[in-house]
């Protein structure tokens, strides 16, 4: 039999500290690997394939897409890109669309969408405030934005115009505005820094302040869009309305595709400006509108919301029961358990022996973003495995 792993070793960039586990089928909420095993996947190709794996929406939609027309470019129309844009302003308030490939190029769009307009309409200002802890890609402008600074210290010098503040401290926004700033840019939730949820009024604050500063106010829904949160779009629960908003992952359902959207008043870019060659093809473009307009039709994100509540119950029944774990937090299904001590990855691989893929999304956390149509009796199966390699970590410390 191959030795799949061994043969990655030998022949990849050495960038990711993978799991011991080649997988090679899934089904749902459900892979298998090379040896046969089965797993419950919450990782989901990191809060990706939101309708789970090889879902009969996107298989149909990618097997009729690939057998009339899978690329063309954008010197020309192409009727799946111009019905997917029509969809995603039809169903929230921004008013036009550009697609790329992935999150981190549309965050790219974003940063160059506010530093045009701040040029135009507010005297040059090109600074965006960004929070601590965000992580909004990885090209050398995203990785600048971010908030991780051991990310940052291979690739110095970086690009200037950002600066950075704590996150949930709306103040802290107020006194780093100045004439130079263009925009603030932030997650609803901050997903790679450790699923990190703000108060409730914190982006209501921010968007006054938005407001009354005269600049714009960029939300990074990547991870938290198409919903995760248990809303279509995460910011729908604070009350808020961005001024630009990125979209990726969940929306092409495994499917590589970005979505960067902006209101009609800070949508300044003309002809010449940006572009992408394999950005909004007919193949990613069809794929992520039939996967849209299912997670519309049939209510995905209010049976999100719902589930949600099952897993924090859950969850915190946890916490009640082991004191290894000092804190639970997220929003619909996107939850991390926070742990005392670096415990993260021995109990990832603790999971992954018992059948269950999860994400150490840092030293001291584990990070849950399951398929959204994950049923409620395969979150209680998962929580059942983490229950019994908690109580195991607790009696190893002990």
């Amino acid at each position: 039999m191959t030795d799949w792993q061994e043969l990655e070793s030998r022949y990849f960039f050495s960038v990711y500290k993978r799991l011991p586990v080649t997988l090679v089928r899934g089904q749902g909420v459900r892979v298998w690997d090379d040896q046969g095993k089965e797993y419950l996947d919450f990782i989901a190709g990191i809060a990706t394939v939101s309708l789970g794996h090889c879902h009969p929406v996107v298989v149909s939609a990618l097997t009729e897409q690939a057998s009339t027309l899978i690329h063309v470019s954008g010197l020309v129309y192409s009727v799946p890109q111009v019905r997917l844009a029509q969809l995603l302003v039809e169903n929230s308030s921004l008013d036009r669309v550009f697609f790329a490939n992935s999150g981190g190029e549309v965050v790219e769009g974003a940063i160059k969408l506010a530093r045009k307009w701040g040029k135009e309409k507010r005297d040059g200002a090109y600074q965006i405030i960004c929070a601590q802890g965000a992580f909004h890609g990885r090209t050398l402008a995203t990785l600048t934005a971010g908030g991780n600074e051991k990310h940052k210290l291979p690739y110095l010098p970086l690009p200037e115009g950002f600066v950075h503040v704590p996150f949930d401290d709306a103040e802290a926004i107020r006194r780093a505005t100045d004439a130079k700033t263009a925009a603030v840019m932030l997650e609803p939730v901050q997903g790679e820094a450790g699923v990190n949820v703000p108060h409730d009024d914190y982006l209501r604050q921010v968007r006054a302040w938005c407001d009354e500063a005269g600049i714009l106010l960029i939300l990074d829904e990547v991870q938290t869009g198409i919903g995760r949160l248990g809303a279509l779009f995460g910011h729908q629960l604070y009350g808020v309305e961005p001024d630009v908003l990125t979209l990726a992952k969940g929306i092409g359902g495994g499917v590589p595709i970005g979505a960067l959207l902006a209101k009609e008043h800070c949508a300044v870019f003309v002809p010449g400006d940006h572009g992408s060659t394999f950005g909004g093809n007919p193949l990613a473009t069809h794929v992520a509108y039939s996967v849209l307009k299912y997670v519309i039709d049939n209510d995905i994100a209010g049976q999100v919301a719902a589930k949600g509540q099952h897993l924090e119950g859950r969850l915190r029944g946890l916490a009640d029961r082991h004191s290894l774990v000092t804190e639970v937090r997220g929003r619909g299904l996107l939850w991390a358990i926070e742990l005392d001590g670096e415990l993260a990855e021995t109990a990832q691989r603790a999971c992954l022996e018992k059948g269950l893929l999860v994400n150490n999304v840092k030293p001291t956390a584990l990070r849950l973003m399951p398929p959204l149509v994950v049923s409620q009796e395969e979150l209680d199966q998962a929580v059942e495995i983490i229950d019994g390699v908690l109580g195991k970590l607790a009696g190893e410390k002990a």
